[in-house]
């Protein structure tokens, strides 16, 4: 007979995939479900790279997370020989006047003081040593820069992979192309419908990112909205300078724009600079979101934004990607009890700055569900 499962992860993308290694770790009968097979692109946990940064200007509590997360990747590249964790340096960039707001107010500001409280190595730079030291960014005279030689990015789908992989060594059973139709309870404990099977379990974690929605049902509405978010990379006239021993992972938040933009360094084997901004005004679900990406997406993002800040790219997009955010109206994390099911707990690292923390959150998330 199988032993009884102690938890159930519904969805395994960052998060999910980070809490099912870790229940395993420690011992723990667990299953995985996803609808797909992850690493996917269908939702959040895609596209070759995303920011990490310690000082976090979403909050100071978040950087312990963070910091966290830096040394459980570390022990991830050691026990599976994958490169997860690049530090190939961060910068973010503001100023005076009306400002591009990342995610919320005084983001620089509470990014200095997240540094200097939990001891981050760091430095402010003004415009002329921004363009001494990048002088890729053609910053604006008022611009203000905060350098954090730690920050850098992590490989997503590979995170997501590791930590699967090693999950299933240590006896995670996962149950992949298979959709979950209903999370409740009974006396006897949690359960899980999905199209193949019925699975019971003492817990069930729900980390299903942008189809919380749809699965948490009518007490959550208002809880987390789902919008499309597009990556592009974009033609270096030199690579060799947009590399990332010399062009760090960035945030820029611009004169006289409401979202900033953000990107990276062209990493090993990749197309190109890639560069995104962030639109919150449309909402959409996974199974109805626009996947493809139109030329003009690219075109219209390069002359807005990025033409004017970095001369050093030619403005032919090499490559678009779509993916999703699952957003809610503080940008901060939701990590709570179903209202309904004391035996559920629902986790969501979103608001688009969680995959930085999300080792750490599986591995908290692991503990509690041991008390």
């Amino acid at each position: 007979m199988e032993r009884p499962l102690d938890a159930i992860v519904v969805g395994l993308g960052a998060l999910g995939a980070a809490t099912t290694w870790q229940l395993a770790k420690r011992g723990r009968a667990v299953l995985g479900i996803d609808r797909h097979h992850p690493p996917h692109a269908f939702g959040s946990s895609h596209g070759e790279t995303r920011v990490t940064r310690l000082a976090i200007g979403e909050g100071e509590r978040y950087s312990p997370l963070a910091i966290r997360s830096h040394e459980i990747w570390r022990d991830l590249e050691r026990e599976t020989g994958e490169r997860l964790l690049v530090e190939c340096g961060g910068l973010i960039v503001s100023g005076t006047g009306a400002r591009a707001t990342c995610h919320v107010p005084g983001f620089f500001a509470n990014t200095l003081a997240a540094a200097k409280r939990f001891g981050i190595s760091h430095e402010v730079l003004d415009a002329p040593a921004i363009r001494r030291r990048f002088p890729q960014f053609a910053v604006g005279d008022d611009d203000v820069g905060y350098y954090e030689p730690s920050a850098g990015y992590v490989r997503p789908e590979a995170c997501v992979a590791a930590q699967l992989a090693l999950a299933r060594e240590r006896g995670a059973r996962l149950a992949l192309g298979e959709t979950v139709l209903e999370i409740g309870e009974s006396p006897e404990g949690a359960f899980v419908r999905t199209d193949r099977a019925l699975h019971r379990a003492a817990r069930v974690v729900v980390t299903a990112g942008p189809w919380l929605p749809e699965l948490l049902g009518s007490a959550w509405a208002g809880r987390f909205r789902v919008c499309r978010q597009v990556l592009h990379w974009y033609e270096p006239l030199n690579a060799t300078d947009f590399g990332p021993g010399r062009f760090p992972v960035f945030i820029w938040e611009l004169a006289g724009h409401a979202q900033p933009i953000y990107g990276f360094p062209v990493v090993p084997g990749g197309a190109g600079v890639k560069i995104a901004t962030e639109q919150f005004e449309r909402t959409t679900t996974p199974q109805s979101m626009a996947r493809d990406v139109d030329a003009r997406e690219a075109g219209e993002l390069f002359a807005a934004k990025i033409a004017g800040c970095f001369p050093g790219l030619t403005g032919r997009s090499l490559a678009s990607v779509a993916c999703l955010y699952t957003m809610t109206a503080d940008s901060h994390f939701v990590i709570e009890p179903h209202p309904a099911f004391a035996r559920v707990l629902v986790a969501s690292a979103c608001s688009g700055h969680g995959f930085k923390h999300s080792a750490a959150i599986g591995e908290s998330l692991a503990a509690d569900l041991e008390t």
